[in-house]
């Protein structure tokens, strides 16, 4: 089965949940998402961190699935993360009222109550992201590096089309492309089973997304 989500209007995204000040806009047949913070503000306060969001979508996936979308990156020198075969700790589900309050804080995600694989796609925020660009997975909790390829985007001032991303996870094979571009694979000896998705950006990133496809693999 396949679920697909155009993500063009708000009955789309009815359901979705945001964890964090996200901004969400429809334009082009898909959403812009941003931070709604006052980035300055928020770092004059000594709380830039907290600049940042989540947006869950709100179906449970199998443990075997590809995912893909598609996404354009608009302004900003920010990073754009995707996490998949998302639970709550301890097997509970992500969104179980046990588990402590998220408020798209990133440490909530990767060293806090959340079982989740993550791919950081676009990494843009600091200068070391900017001068040698990987993307990178994760496993948490515990922000273990598993797996680690080259960027191919560009920045959004040259960005004129949209690319597609697709991360395919069967078994204990996890594996990312965009644009058809095999970018990494890993081998995972404790792989996790089924689970939510979720987009999280870091501000400044204006980003668009469209054609979400999330098909669980036979």
């Amino acid at each position: 089965m396949t679920y697909r989500n155009p993500l063009a209007t708000s009955t789309d995204l009815e359901d979705w949940v945001a964890e964090g000040p996200a901004r969400v806009e429809y334009a082009d047949g898909g959403i812009v998402l941003s931070s709604a913070a006052d980035e300055a503000a928020f770092e004059a306060a000594g709380r830039g961190d907290h600049a940042h969001f989540t947006f869950w979508c709100p179906e449970v996936f199998g443990a075997d699935i590809a995912i893909a979308w598609d996404f354009k990156p608009l302004a900003g020198a920010g990073l754009a993360i995707l996490f998949f075969a998302a639970t709550g700790t301890g097997g509970r589900d992500l969104f179980d009222p046990s588990l402590a309050q998220r408020t798209g804080h990133y440490p909530q995600y990767h060293s806090g109550e959340v079982s989740t694989l993550h791919v950081s796609y676009l990494r843009r925020k600091w200068p070391a992201e900017r001068s040698f660009r990987t993307c990178n997975l994760r496993k948490s909790p515990g922000f273990h590096l598993v797996a680690q390829g080259a960027d191919p985007l560009p920045a959004p001032e040259d960005a004129d089309r949209h690319y597609r991303a697709r991360i395919v996870k069967r078994g204990n094979e996890v594996s990312f492309a965009i644009d058809d571009l095999q970018l990494f694979t890993f081998h995972d000896d404790e792989p996790l089973g089924a689970g939510r998705i979720g987009f999280r950006q870091m501000s400044p990133l204006v980003a668009h997304y469209r054609n979400l496809e999330v098909t669980e693999l036979s």
